[in-house]
């Protein structure tokens, strides 16, 4: 006799999202896995005395949402300090730091955008010191490249920063740092362990929130991976977890043999992480022409050459290789990179050394050719299909790049025409899949835009293979782990231009509960 199910989702739309995709009216589960996806009538068979039954009132499965790249305490901070991504202007900038400011020490704020704004120009020193001229004030970007301070910050931090990071006019700093003048604000505000924790757990919740159930988090210099793992021995994650260790700590993965995929169910060893250029915004993304105002092309934060050496060392270890590569001219290096490895056999087994599957983090200014090396490579295109929001008319890329070569950034389209594998993350900007899905589906440009049923997949099925989780993850089919969610309304069938509105009833990770809407 078939053992009862242990949770029954139905009266639903489940979409399996597998090739084709079907729909079903309720999925099983028993012990973490999917059992049946079938017709409620048929699914009704396997409930018993203990199985837990959700009638989700004619809402949508999904399998679980997988970020394939965030900063899981980057979106605690945001929910712990000041969240600048609610400010419409400098003034309410301010106006949020000031309110936040009810600790000792430093008043942190996260995630503006000036591109939005109608007065567009980055948070300057006279702005922060109307918060405090008393105590340190930092501001942040969304894009984690550019950063703002106030004059006390300054006179602390100014020191310890490389020259050519410090924004200046008239020989005077400005308040604006870019890159490894950023990296020495991130050190200095670093949390220990329980303040990492509180972080993590606040980002957690979030996270179940949108119905994101596994993320692949981007880690440097963090006490993160220690405190994924005591939550995980806890029984206390409820997320899925790949740790994406950045290029420092390389020498200490090699010494311990750590490999991609080694871990527990939740918890894994995903890629060693770099930089090759900036970003967008912070005009530090590496171009192989200009700028549209003035001749500089952006510039190097890891040169090429010491790329090479990363590539190399990671990949004869059996490591994973995730290159944060923005501009043309940094993406063609990275390629130059990947193209010098040998092509290993595909092998996804937890406790072998798997194929290289290596990415190429954001990807965000393509060329044809570049195009084509990607899918003849077999590398993942990780890439984050909110940032479409600064593609629209009088956006970021129009700003920075012009009209024509706006219309060149963010090609999913002919990304997953070339046969490039497609896996679509957040990067905190804001994170939130159905925000994502609504960006690709709306994208202003054709080789930008995506069907519903495709963006999706992005989201579900294409995050899970670059993290060589394919086989036990994405797709809401028999013998996949239970990691699903639950939403309200049917992307397919709302306005696209109001996916990202639809909420999120349920959220199920390895089969059981962990978010119900107005629990």
């Amino acid at each position: 006799m078939t053992a009862p199910a242990d949770l029954v989702l139905t009266n639903a739309a489940v979409h399996t999202l597998a090739e084709p995709d079907e729909v079903h009216g309720a999925v099983a589960v028993r012990d973490g896995r999917v059992v049946r996806v079938d017709s409620a009538y048929e699914v009704r068979f396997l409930e018993g005395a203990d199985t837990t039954v959700i009638d989700l009132d004619g809402g949508v499965v999904l399998p679980g949402f997988v970020d394939a790249h965030t900063h899981l305490p980057m979106v605690g901070r945001s929910l712990v300090h000041a969240d600048l991504s609610a400010a419409g202007s400098p003034a309410e900038a301010v106006s949020l730091l000031r309110e936040s400011a009810d600790d000792e020490g430093v008043i942190l704020g996260y995630g503006y955008d000036e591109s939005a704004w109608e007065e567009a120009r980055y948070l300057t020193r006279e702005d922060l010191d109307a918060v405090s001229d008393e105590r340190p004030v930092v501001a942040f970007r969304e894009d984690m490249h550019t950063a703002s301070l106030n004059a006390v910050a300054l006179s602390r931090f100014v020191g310890e920063m490389p020259d050519g990071g410090v924004r200046r006019e008239g020989g005077e700093p400005t308040g604006v740092v870019v890159e490894e003048a950023v990296d020495v604000l991130y050190a200095a505000v670093e949390p220990d362990a329980e303040g990492a924790r509180r972080l993590i757990e606040a980002a957690r919740d979030r996270a179940h929130e949108l119905g994101v159930t596994g993320v692949h988090d981007m880690v440097r210099k963090s006490a993160a991976p220690a405190v994924y793992r005591d939550l995980d021995a806890e029984g206390a994650l409820d997320l899925r977890v790949r740790i994406n260790y950045w290029s420092d700590h390389l020498d200490s993965l090699v010494d311990l043999g750590a490999r991609t995929n080694f871990g527990s169910d939740l918890v894994r060893t995903g890629a060693v992480k770099s930089f090759t250029d900036g970003s967008f915004g912070a005009r530090t993304a590496k171009l192989s022409e200009p700028y549209r105002e003035g001749d500089e092309t952006g510039q190097w934060v890891v040169p090429p050459e010491e790329l090479d050496e990363l590539v190399t060392r990671a990949d004869e270890a059996g490591l994973q290789f995730a290159a944060h590569a923005i501009g043309d001219a940094a993406i063609e290096a990275v390629l130059d990179a990947y193209a010098e490895r040998p092509r290993r056999p595909a092998r996804s087994d937890r406790r072998g050394q798997a194929d290289a599957r290596h990415r190429v983090e954001h990807a965000e200014l393509l060329r044809d050719d570049l195009i084509e090396r990607l899918a003849d490579l077999g590398v993942v295109a990780s890439v984050q299909p909110n940032f479409l929001k600064w593609a629209r008319e009088g956006g970021l890329y129009e700003d920075r790049l012009g009209r024509e070569r706006a219309r060149e950034t963010n090609r999913y389209r002919d990304l997953l025409d070339a046969g490039v594998p497609l896996a679509f993350g957040s990067d905190c900007m804001p994170m939130d899949p159905l925000f994502g899905v609504q960006q690709a589906v709306t994208a202003p440009d054709e080789r930008q835009r995506l069907t519903v049923t495709e963006a999706l997949r992005a989201y579900t099925s294409g995050a899970a293979y670059a993290g060589f989780d394919e086989h036990r993850l994405g797709t809401v089919e028999v013998g996949a782990l239970a990691d699903l969610t639950a939403l309200a309304r049917s992307p397919w069938e709302v306005d696209p231009a109001a996916i990202a509105d639809i909420e999120v009833t349920h959220t199920v990770v390895d089969g059981r509960v962990v978010y119900e809407r107005g629990d």
